[in-house]
């Protein structure tokens, strides 16, 4: 092995390594939480008991086939934890970001590497390489590896759930940045021509924004039963796994629960202080110019 090689190879072996500590860490958790039982609230009823609906949450690691590489599969819920079971938590969340750090090593020194630990990676665990045999499911999902376990910072004394629907990302880009985006699709489509010549007659210095209006997420507003050390006696968390609260009685606290799904989306109205344009600028890129 040449010497060129030798970094891409050695951040292979160090995230083969993290995953197996993610993997022994979820695994002491299912394990942990299967020999305790604690209070546990779903969303969802699982079709199996709340254990087996833990462990198949923790260990949801891959792609179904066909799926969007963008999506997660969510699993919302409640789970009171003694101090025990916080320390596992805890230890599933460090070998989480150890692991997510490990991937953004590769992807800024030697991002061709990325696909063979993805290739490499389910056959670290049995339990993965089966269900990625048994169900036919394509390849690991990254990020449903390293998302976080959502913990409250102190104990709760009630939950209201509700969706949030109206999120959406704005990226500025340049006149530049968004003629090679365009000149990558068909360029002799009569739309793609259109939009290549309103474009054109902006001006280069112009700045754009690329709008991706985001999934709905399920946002957790957590009452406290005492005030924090900062004197916050709520908070507000984006939830897309179980919910750890800690809890010296070993009680659910009240929980004000959403619709299964979210509702259909209610038309905004226009803000006073919108800095986009209404109207679509580049529709194939989802483009919109702003408001002088």
């Amino acid at each position: 092995m040449t010497d060129q090689h030798y970094p891409a190879y050695h951040l292979l072996e160090q995230l083969e390594r993290r995953f197996d500590d993610l993997m022994l860490a979820l695994e002491a958790l299912a394990s942990r939480y299967e020999q305790q039982t604690p209070p546990t609230w779903q969303l969802l009823p699982a079709d199996d008991s709340s254990s087996n609906w833990l462990r198949t949450a923790l260990f949801d690691v891959w792609h179904q086939t066909g799926q969007d590489g963008r999506e997660t599969r969510n699993y919302l819920g409640i789970v009171v934890a003694n101090d025990e079971l916080m320390a596992a938590v805890n230890h599933v969340n460090l070998a989480k970001a150890a692991f997510n750090e490990g991937l953004q090593q590769i992807k800024t020194t030697a991002p061709n590497a990325l696909s063979d630990a993805k290739a490499n990676l389910p056959a670290r665990h049995p339990d993965v390489q089966t269900i990625l045999r048994k169900e036919g499911l394509a390849r690991l999902h990254l990020k449903q590896c390293w998302r976080q376990l959502p913990v409250a910072d102190a104990e709760v004394a009630k939950v209201r759930f509700a969706w949030y629907q109206s999120g959406r990302s704005i990226k500025r880009i340049t006149v530049r940045e968004a003629e090679q985006k365009l000149l990558q699709l068909d360029t002799k489509a009569p739309h793609i021509m259109l939009q290549l010549k309103r474009l054109a007659g902006l001006p280069s210095g112009e700045a754009l924004a690329q709008v991706q209006s985001q999934a709905p997420l399920m946002r957790a507003n957590l009452f406290f039963t005492h005030p924090l050390a900062d004197g916050h006696t709520r908070r507000a968390l984006n939830v897309a796994m179980p919910l750890f609260v800690p809890s010296t009685n070993a009680g659910l606290p009240n929980i004000k629960a959403p619709p299964s799904h979210p509702q259909p989306a209610r038309t905004r109205a226009t803000r006073r202080d919108e800095k986009l344009e209404p109207d679509v600028f580049l529709p194939s890129l989802r483009v919109y110019r702003y408001r002088e």
